[in-house]
């Protein structure tokens, strides 16, 4: 798969899957595999989202997200996009819809067939819908397929719910609706190592930036090392109470884990279900207790995800 940060003229007819996609999550996924289908048909799937959310630019609000930009790589090429434009929305953001669609799509994606949620706006204030949309291509002779909503328990899939879900802790869910557990990769920081003494000793990482913040309190996590061996996790998320913390950390301790130090390395924690609310505990050793219980719930977690990966 090829990234590009710029408009450039594509050379090949392209199918184009439309959108933000942020989090790539199941009804994204049915917009871009349809895209991706029409390279049977000697059409280039190409997805054409943007390198910020545009309500961060037109409402000055910054969304949280629901993965890295590099997850968000790896899950577009998994549905099969071979060329990806991740286009600045300010350059483009007063074009008429009728300007976006010729300059754009026709012109500079060279764009045969258009893929597109039921819901896609497009052009200056979003004034173009899909409606809009297929009356353009009509005039033009590319065809459009517009993909209904995806639902769950009769709620339509969208980012916002699966948001929701990830703030009041229901991370099994919102993994389902992702198609993907939620979490990140990043490099392991040094912490205050109260941990060892408890007989846990954890890997200590910042939230990462921009990235929705789940509901404070313990997880079962699945974390994979650099070697690429995957461990159960149990994860803190949240400003550990009981010993004074202020800042929220994403903390993680690994219960089969028996090589050496992390630091400096960069390891891949995701949250696979919520254990319990993060309290204050009347002592260390009635905080040691509840860790090893902890522990035995995440690695009955742990069990099930590997069973079903």
């Amino acid at each position: 798969m090829q990234t590009f940060y710029s408009l450039s003229t594509e050379q090949q007819n392209t199918a184009v899957a439309l959108g933000y996609f942020d989090g790539v999550h199941r009804g994204h996924r049915r917009v871009l595999g349809a895209a991706a289908e029409q390279r049977k048909n000697g059409l280039l799937p190409v997805c054409l989202t943007f390198s910020e959310s545009p309500k961060s630019i037109t409402a000055g609000i910054r969304p949280h997200e629901l993965m890295t930009r590099a997850d968000k790589l790896r899950a577009l090429e998994q549905t099969g996009m071979e060329h990806v434009y991740f286009q600045s929305f300010r350059p483009v953001m007063n074009l008429s819809a009728r300007e976006f669609f010729d300059s754009v799509l026709l012109k500079a994606l060279n764009a045969k067939w258009l893929f597109c949620g039921f819901n896609y706006r497009f052009g200056k204030n979003a004034e173009g819908n899909t409606e809009t949309l297929a009356g353009f291509c009509r005039q033009s002779g590319v065809e459009l397929t517009v993909i209904p909503p995806e639902t769950d328990g009769g709620e339509v899939i969208c980012s916002t719910l699966i948001k929701n879900l990830i703030a009041r802790g229901d991370i099994e869910r919102a993994n389902r609706l992702l198609g993907a557990r939620f979490g990140f990769a990043a490099e392991v920081t040094h912490g205050k190592k109260l941990g060892r003494e408890l007989g846990a000793p954890t890997i200590n990482q910042g939230l990462a930036e921009g990235l929705a913040v789940p509901r404070f309190g313990v997880y079962a996590s699945r974390v994979t090392l650099e070697d690429g061996r995957a461990y159960c996790g149990v994860t803190n998320v949240g400003i550990k109470p009981t010993v004074g913390g202020t800042v929220p950390l994403w903390e993680t301790w690994m219960p089969q884990y028996t090589g050496g130090e992390l630091y400096g390395q960069t390891a891949d924690v995701r949250l696979l279900k919520y254990i319990r609310p993060e309290k204050k505990f009347d002592s260390l050793d009635a905080l040691k207790a509840e860790i090893k219980q902890n522990g035995q719930t995440a690695l009955a977690v742990f069990a099930g995800d590997l069973q079903n990966t």
